[in-house]
């Protein structure tokens, strides 16, 4: 399998564009990676161009699969992770909250075809056969896509505030304060959260001021068992009873306001993580 690992990072890119989560992502790849495994990718030509496609087609139906539970409750308190080394280098690179944000908004098909197309060049032809759909169809869902993004106007991502903010979600979920929950949230937030913290079988995610608020209501028993701390450098809420590290929630800021949370809970994952005080 040293021809996947060589395009390894491509594929986390792909798939954390079209999907918006780091744990999704994840889950993605190592779909593609055991598609692969059944595959002879010597006897390919174009190895990389296959798992792209591969990955773009596991990222489609993760995405369709999203739409119809997207307001699915978690069962357990989740955490939130950031990626390990390699897939640090490709968030630095990645194109900005903006984007990911705004590419929520897009159908499926709209955010497969701007994101393959406009990110990285995949040709509209190789797009509609994943899609089903004829080459003219596919340009006219990248252009809707491309004309949306264009005119978002999200702000870019305000590190400054984020250590108050994060202080301000956990103070406001201890407290049970539905309002002050509202006014740290962005009203497009989203919530996502890896199998292990969603209690489910696969990952959970969760979309709207309202709805994370009432969600982040849900685990204030937990509260007391969370502090703040910091994960990759940057301010995260740990939950750690009896000082065993179950859950980590990563937050993204942008605007004065949280824009994205990230909930991790698998043990594996929780392992590559720098955490500090």
């Amino acid at each position: 399998m040293e021809d996947f690992e060589a395009h390894r990072a491509h594929l986390y890119a792909v798939a954390y564009r079209m999907l918006g989560s780091g744990s999704e992502a994840d889950d993605a790849v190592q779909e593609a990676w055991l598609r692969a495994a059944r595959a002879d990718l010597d006897a390919l030509g174009n190895p990389r161009g296959w798992l792209t496609t591969v990955v773009a087609r596991v990222c489609l139906d993760m995405l369709r699969s999203r739409k119809a539970r997207r307001e699915v409750p978690l069962t357990v308190p989740p955490s939130l992770a950031g990626p390990d080394p390699e897939q640090e280098v490709v968030l630095a690179e990645s194109v900005g909250l903006a984007l990911l944000v705004v590419l929520d908004t897009l159908t499926p098909a709209e955010r497969l075809a701007f994101v393959l197309h406009d990110l990285f060049g995949v040709s509209y032809l190789e797009i509609a056969s994943i899609l089903g759909r004829s080459s003219d169809a596919t340009k006219m869902l990248a252009s809707r896509g491309r004309r949306r993004v264009r005119a978002a106007e999200l702000p870019d991502e305000d590190p400054v505030r984020q250590p108050e903010l994060v202080e301000a979600f956990l103070a406001a979920a201890r407290a049970g304060d539905f309002a002050a929950l509202l006014a740290v949230l962005h009203p497009e937030v989203t919530v996502s959260a890896d199998a292990v913290a969603a209690g489910s079988s696969g990952p959970v995610r969760l979309r709207g001021a309202a709805v994370v608020a009432r969600q982040a209501l849900l685990f204030s028993h937990r509260a007391p068992h969370a502090r703040v701390g910091l994960v990759d450098g940057a301010a995260a809420i740990l939950v750690a009873p009896g000082g065993r590290l179950l859950t980590v929630m990563t937050f993204q800021v942008a605007g004065g306001a949280i824009v994205a949370v990230d909930v991790v809970a698998d043990p594996g994952r929780l392992g590559r993580l720098a955490v500090g005080a």
